[in-house]
This record gives structure tokens, sequence and C-alpha cells, in this order.
């Protein structure tokens, strides 16, 4: 995955409208379907102050809801105006998978591993990338440090690598 530039402003207009109408729709959606669902299915006899034990038939409309969104929200992710939103996601995913090997990739780049420091040059790129992105300058040192360190050694052993050659595939030697 390479990265590209991304205008931060459209990114979070999208975002958050994104969001917005997918609650707003999953409210919506999830009060129709479990009325429609105890119409069909519910009790219809309830004695005053009792519960009407129409609660799994609720939680199934909101089920059936989530789904429903899920699934409008998924078929419409290689539109123009979910293509920032959908890159993102993709790099966070990507980051995970890091995440989960960062251990032994940093036991590799100890031993001056060439893909292992492509790995973690990318990785702490995108990561400053994707954190300036969501405004979580929290822990942005940290990776400015790492991500240093990560040039720095790079530089010390004359490579020429960085962010803009890594591959997934280089994640299945780890």
């Amino acid at each position: 995955m390479k990265l590209i530039e991304i205008d931060k402003i459209t990114y979070r207009e999208h975002l958050n409208r994104v969001i917005i109408v997918f609650i707003a729709c999953l409210a919506f959606l999830s009060l129709l379907m479990g009325q429609l669902l105890i119409r069909l299915w519910g009790q219809v006899e309830v004695a005053t102050g009792e519960s009407t034990g129409n609660f799994h038939l609720n939680f199934l409309g909101v089920l059936l809801a989530f789904a429903l969104c899920g699934g409008v929200l998924y078929r419409q992710r290689h539109h123009d105006y979910f293509k920032e939103i959908y890159y993102v996601s993709r790099l966070k995913a990507l980051h995970n998978r890091i995440y989960r090997k960062l251990k032994a990739i940093k036991l590799a780049a100890q031993n001056n591993d060439i893909n292992a420091l492509i790995i973690l040059s990318f990785y702490y790129t995108s990561l400053k990338f994707v954190y300036l992105l969501d405004d979580n300058t929290l822990t942005l040192g940290e990776v400015d440090v790492e991500l240093n360190r990560i040039n720095q050694q790079i530089e010390r052993l004359g490579l020429t690598v960085g962010a803009q050659d890594f591959s997934a595939e280089l994640l299945t030697r780890f």
C-alpha cells in the first residue's frame, strides 16, 4: 500500500457526514424494524407494569438494521465520496496487521534486516500520517522518535530504502 495525499478538511467533512448519516439511519431503521417484528410476532396482551417480552424482537431489529446499513456502506466503499475514508480504513487495518507482528519486526530490525526496516519505516510514517489526519497528537511525539531512530539506522547502514518500498507481502516473513 502506498501513501497518498489526502486533504484533511475534505476527509474530516466526509467522515463526519458518513458517521452522522450512518447513526441516523441505524436509529431509524432499528425502530422501524423492531416495531415491524413486534407487530408480526410480538406479544399482544401485556399486563400493566409488566415487561412486554419483546426484547429479542427489538434486538433482532437492531441487528437487521445494522446489517442493512453496513451492507449499504460496504457497497458504496469505492464511490468517489468514500475514497479517502476507505483508504484510511484500509491503512488502519494494515497498521493492525503490522502491530500484531511488531515485536518480531523490531527484533529483526535490530539485526539490520532490510525488510524489517522498510516495514518499520512505512509503519511509523503512515502512523504519523493517520494521527495527523485524525488530530491524534497525544502520542505523536513517540511516533516521531521511533521514525527518527529508524531513519538514522537506515542512514547508518547506507541504505536507500523507506516507506515507499513497502508492500504487504513483506509481512509474511514475520
